[in-house]
């Protein structure tokens, strides 16, 4: 996860240029001692000689991205060792992900080669997010690379009502790509300790070089005390690389991936549906969305970007029938009467736009409207429910997720989501993971939450078997207490012990009161 301390001076830096990017304030993150110097020999493999096949272009992403591997995979190192293990046992995991990154990797590619950055970071939306440009966390990181709102500010990520760069793909990889750079230089072009800062801030590690320092021990990323989470996030990313450059050796399946563009960037010039869009390219609407994740709702910024991606294969089709499409055809235009009582605020919520779109629409200079008069609102085309993708539809879906029976609550003035829980009877984190939220999201009124209980006479004392998957941080402490068990029970229901590692994506067995969900 992109870290949630990274400098606030950047926000006012010219991030483009990485290596006049200013220091940041007087905090402990901006200090800048004088680092043991370290080389790119620490973390760099030596290349080998280059072999007659490799003279010729490479066939497939994964070939491609061996060929510009220059990290030191450390396979001797225990922990390298363990996540190796778990990639090889976790064929299913291997072919899912690396399915899932074929519209991306290659784009991601080309952007790391033309900033002469290792390979091996092409890997990275894996661990961040199993590369998938939806993935939200509690932490309010969000896309393939898991920005958080304000690193992805500072690096010129959008974030509105209608669009998030944070899940662009091509803007949150150029984002990524700076900050890399950033972090590079900032550590002595050391990439172990700019990737250890990427999951856990640059001060963060800059600080446990420091206590090193002090006590005239190494600085390296296996030197210093860093968070746990952060100690496994870059023997993982090593340890796929390895798999990737040996998947017959380890006997992991990855996907079939081309070497070539899957999507090609169009300039729209203008707001447009995105199911008019889809039509006109020939595509289903779900397949848009996946290249266009960062559009929130059912259709484009109408301030904002108007760049869509377009399969290759559909690039020639979609600008053709875009050309002969008017722009002011381009979204749908209903009349709307206005009545008594009613504000440009309660009509955009009824018709999913914002205020702004509303005035500009109709050319109003203030938010005051009359009775009578009538408005051009701009609306979907199609209905709700085809926009599978929309903020709106992935809350619904989530909230439908969910088992036992439903309540709901409507946002009032002043509420705080742990005052809406403690009324609701759950907690904070199911409140929040329920209606895809952060349990810091600000809360908007008139916005309906949902809970759900596993009783309905009163009595949650059932025990059921749940089956939980391991996510990146846990740790044997923090599944108990989250489930309100013994980690005594977990060892035995499990038949693991304290000394073996919990991998991400690891399944476990437990049994716990009804009233938990995973």
């Amino acid at each position: 996860m992109v870290h949630k301390n990274f400098a606030a001076a950047l926000l006012a830096a010219t991030v483009g240029a990485c290596s006049q990017l200013p220091e940041t304030g007087s905090s402990p993150d901006s200090e800048n001692p004088q680092i043991q110097e370290t080389t790119a020999a620490n973390n760099l493999a030596t290349p080998a000689p280059k072999s007659a096949d490799e003279v010729l272009p490479p066939t497939d992403i994964w070939e491609r991205l061996r060929r510009g591997f220059h990290l030191n995979h450390r396979v001797e190192n225990p922990k390298v060792k363990d996540y190796i293990a778990y990639f090889s046992r976790n064929e299913g995991y291997m072919s899912r992900v690396t399915e899932r990154s074929r519209r991306y990797i290659f784009h991601v590619a080309e952007e790391l080669e033309q900033a002469n950055m290792p390979l091996e970071l092409a890997l990275l939306p894996i661990v961040e997010s199993a590369y998938d440009p939806f993935a939200y966390s509690h932490a309010q990181a969000s896309g393939m690379w898991q920005f958080i709102p304000a690193t992805g500010r500072s690096f010129g990520l959008q974030q509105n009502w209608w669009y998030d760069g944070r899940r662009d793909v091509h803007e949150s990889t150029r984002a990524a790509v700076k900050y890399f750079n950033y972090l590079f230089k900032r550590f002595d072009s050391d990439w172990e300790l700019a990737l250890a800062a990427y999951n856990a801030g640059e001060g963060t590690v800059r600080r446990a070089m420091e206590r090193n320092r002090r006590r005239g021990l190494g600085t390296t990323f296996w030197d210093i005390k860093l968070p746990r989470e952060t100690k496994r996030y870059v023997p993982q990313l090593l340890a796929l690389a390895e798999v990737v450059s040996r998947p017959d050796h380890y006997k992991v399946p990855l996907h079939d991936v081309a070497n070539e563009p899957y999507y090609t960037r169009v300039n729209v010039g203008s707001q447009i549906d995105l199911a008019q869009a889809a039509e006109l390219a020939q595509i289903e609407l779900d397949e848009l969305y996946l290249l266009n994740p960062g559009f929130n709702r059912w259709a484009t910024d109408p301030n904002g970007n108007h760049h869509l991606l377009i399969p290759v294969d559909s690039q020639e089709r979609f600008e053709g029938a875009l050309k002969d499409l008017p722009v002011d055809q381009r979204v749908t235009w209903e009349r709307y009467t206005i009545a008594r009582g009613d504000s440009l605020s309660t009509i955009a919520r009824r018709y999913q736009t914002t205020i702004t779109a509303i005035r500009e629409a109709n050319r109003l200079r203030s938010n005051n409207i009359r009775a009578g008069k009538m408005l051009l609102i701009p609306s979907a085309s199609g209905p709700t429910g085809q926009y599978a993708y929309t903020v709106d539809q992935r809350v619904k879906q989530r909230q439908a997720s969910g088992k036992g029976q439903k309540s709901s609550y409507t946002i009032q003035p002043g509420d705080s989501l742990w005052a809406i829980s403690r009324k609701l009877k759950v907690s904070v984190k199911e409140l929040a993971r329920w209606n895809s939220m952060a349990p810091g999201d600000t809360l908007r009124p008139g916005r309906t939450l949902v809970a759900y209980s596993d009783t309905t006479n009163g009595s949650n004392r059932t025990t059921r078997k749940l089956s939980y998957r391991v996510r990146n941080g846990d740790s044997l402490y923090r599944i108990a207490t989250k489930f309100s068990v013994k980690i005594d029970d977990i060892l035995r229901w499990n038949k693991i012990t304290k000394s073996k590692y919990l991998q991400p994506g690891q399944r476990l067995t437990l049994f716990v009161n009804s009233a938990h969900n995973s």
